[in-house]
């Protein structure tokens, strides 16, 4: 017996429309879906799942008449209206774990390519030039990373610094007591204090918009290379390029930025950072590995059927 119209809204793991499907879901697969499409056809669906590029807040949850969860492929909600979605008797599943390693992976990647100036010498040995001296390296044995954050992503950071004989500080608003044989629990004035090195694990909701700002880089007592895996906006790019001007913030690498469309190329700060050697910048790809991809799917076909439980 059919359940209803399950909507998939962007490319994700080939598995999951026969998993669905085998759940007893008609599966409706529309990568290229808009916000405008779906307030015309969310009143068709029994749920919907998603990625970042849709909003799904309180218009769309008013036109979603049949509803029942919002599945989303990834850990942050704050394109979801979870507390109206509640409201309505819509149940809204994440998947945190999904991508956590991935994550980790990248945010290590991010700093051995500033450290050891990867990025450029390969660009510079690809057009035939061959700096020893300038690309000489530095070793991440021995320095202070701190972790601002302490979910999913902040502890498998965690996790996959180990090896390289770091000292790893942390810091959670929400948690406390986490000290491990990884990482060992601080202050945030403790991380300004003594981290050569901090990366950056926050959901963005109103208390961490622009967390990185002016105030925040001034506050650290020495100069620092800033990493961010998680979501552009905590990061307040303007701030973060008088930062690396004034030699505060050693180099930095972003997976996120502020704006992520076609308007991001024609901003005058990425148009800035562009042009640094001490920065690397991705695409939002550090939790989109292969890897991750069939892991997530997984995980949403787990949180509909444990729902299905519970209702």
């Amino acid at each position: 017996m059919e359940k209803g119209k399950v909507l998939i809204t962007d490319h994700l793991h080939e598995s999951l429309p026969s998993k669905l499907a085998l759940l007893g879901y008609e599966v409706v697969q529309n990568p290229e879906v808009t916000n405008q499409d779906l307030l015309q056809e969310i009143h068709l669906y029994k749920g919907i799942v998603i990625t970042t590029k849709l909003k799904i807040d309180q218009i769309v949850l008013n036109k979603a008449t049949e509803l029942r969860f919002v599945a989303r492929a990834g850990s942050g909600m704050e394109n979801v209206d979870v507390e109206y979605a509640k409201g309505k008797g819509i149940h809204c599943i994440n998947t945190p774990q999904g991508n956590s390693d991935a994550v980790g992976e990248h945010a290590i990647a991010m700093i051995l390519g500033l450290l050891t100036k990867v990025h450029s010498a390969n660009m510079e040995v690809k057009n035939g030039l061959w700096n020893r001296e300038l690309n000489r390296g530095i070793e991440l044995k021995g320095k202070t990373v701190g972790i601002v954050g302490y979910g999913n992503t902040g502890s498998a950071f965690a996790k996959k610094l180990r090896g390289f004989e770091v000292e790893t500080l942390a810091y959670d608003k929400y948690k406390k007591g986490f000290s491990n044989s990884y990482v060992k629990e601080v202050s945030l004035e403790d991380i300004q204090g003594k981290a050569d090195i901090i990366s950056v694990h926050l959901p963005l909701n109103n208390e961490t918009s622009y967390f990185i700002s002016k105030s925040f880089i001034d506050n650290c007592r020495r100069p620092f290379y800033l990493i961010n895996t998680a979501r552009g906006k905590i990061v307040n790019t303007k701030d973060l390029l008088t930062g690396l001007n004034d030699g505060k913030v050693i180099g930095t690498a972003l997976d996120v930025l502020e704006e992520e469309s076609s308007k991001t190329f024609l901003t005058n700060w990425y148009a800035e950072l562009k042009q640094k050697d001490n920065v690397i910048l991705t695409p939002h790809v550090a939790g989109w590995t292969h890897e991750s991809k069939e892991r997530i799917a997984d995980m949403i076909c787990e949180g509909i059927r444990n729902l299905e439980l519970q209702i």
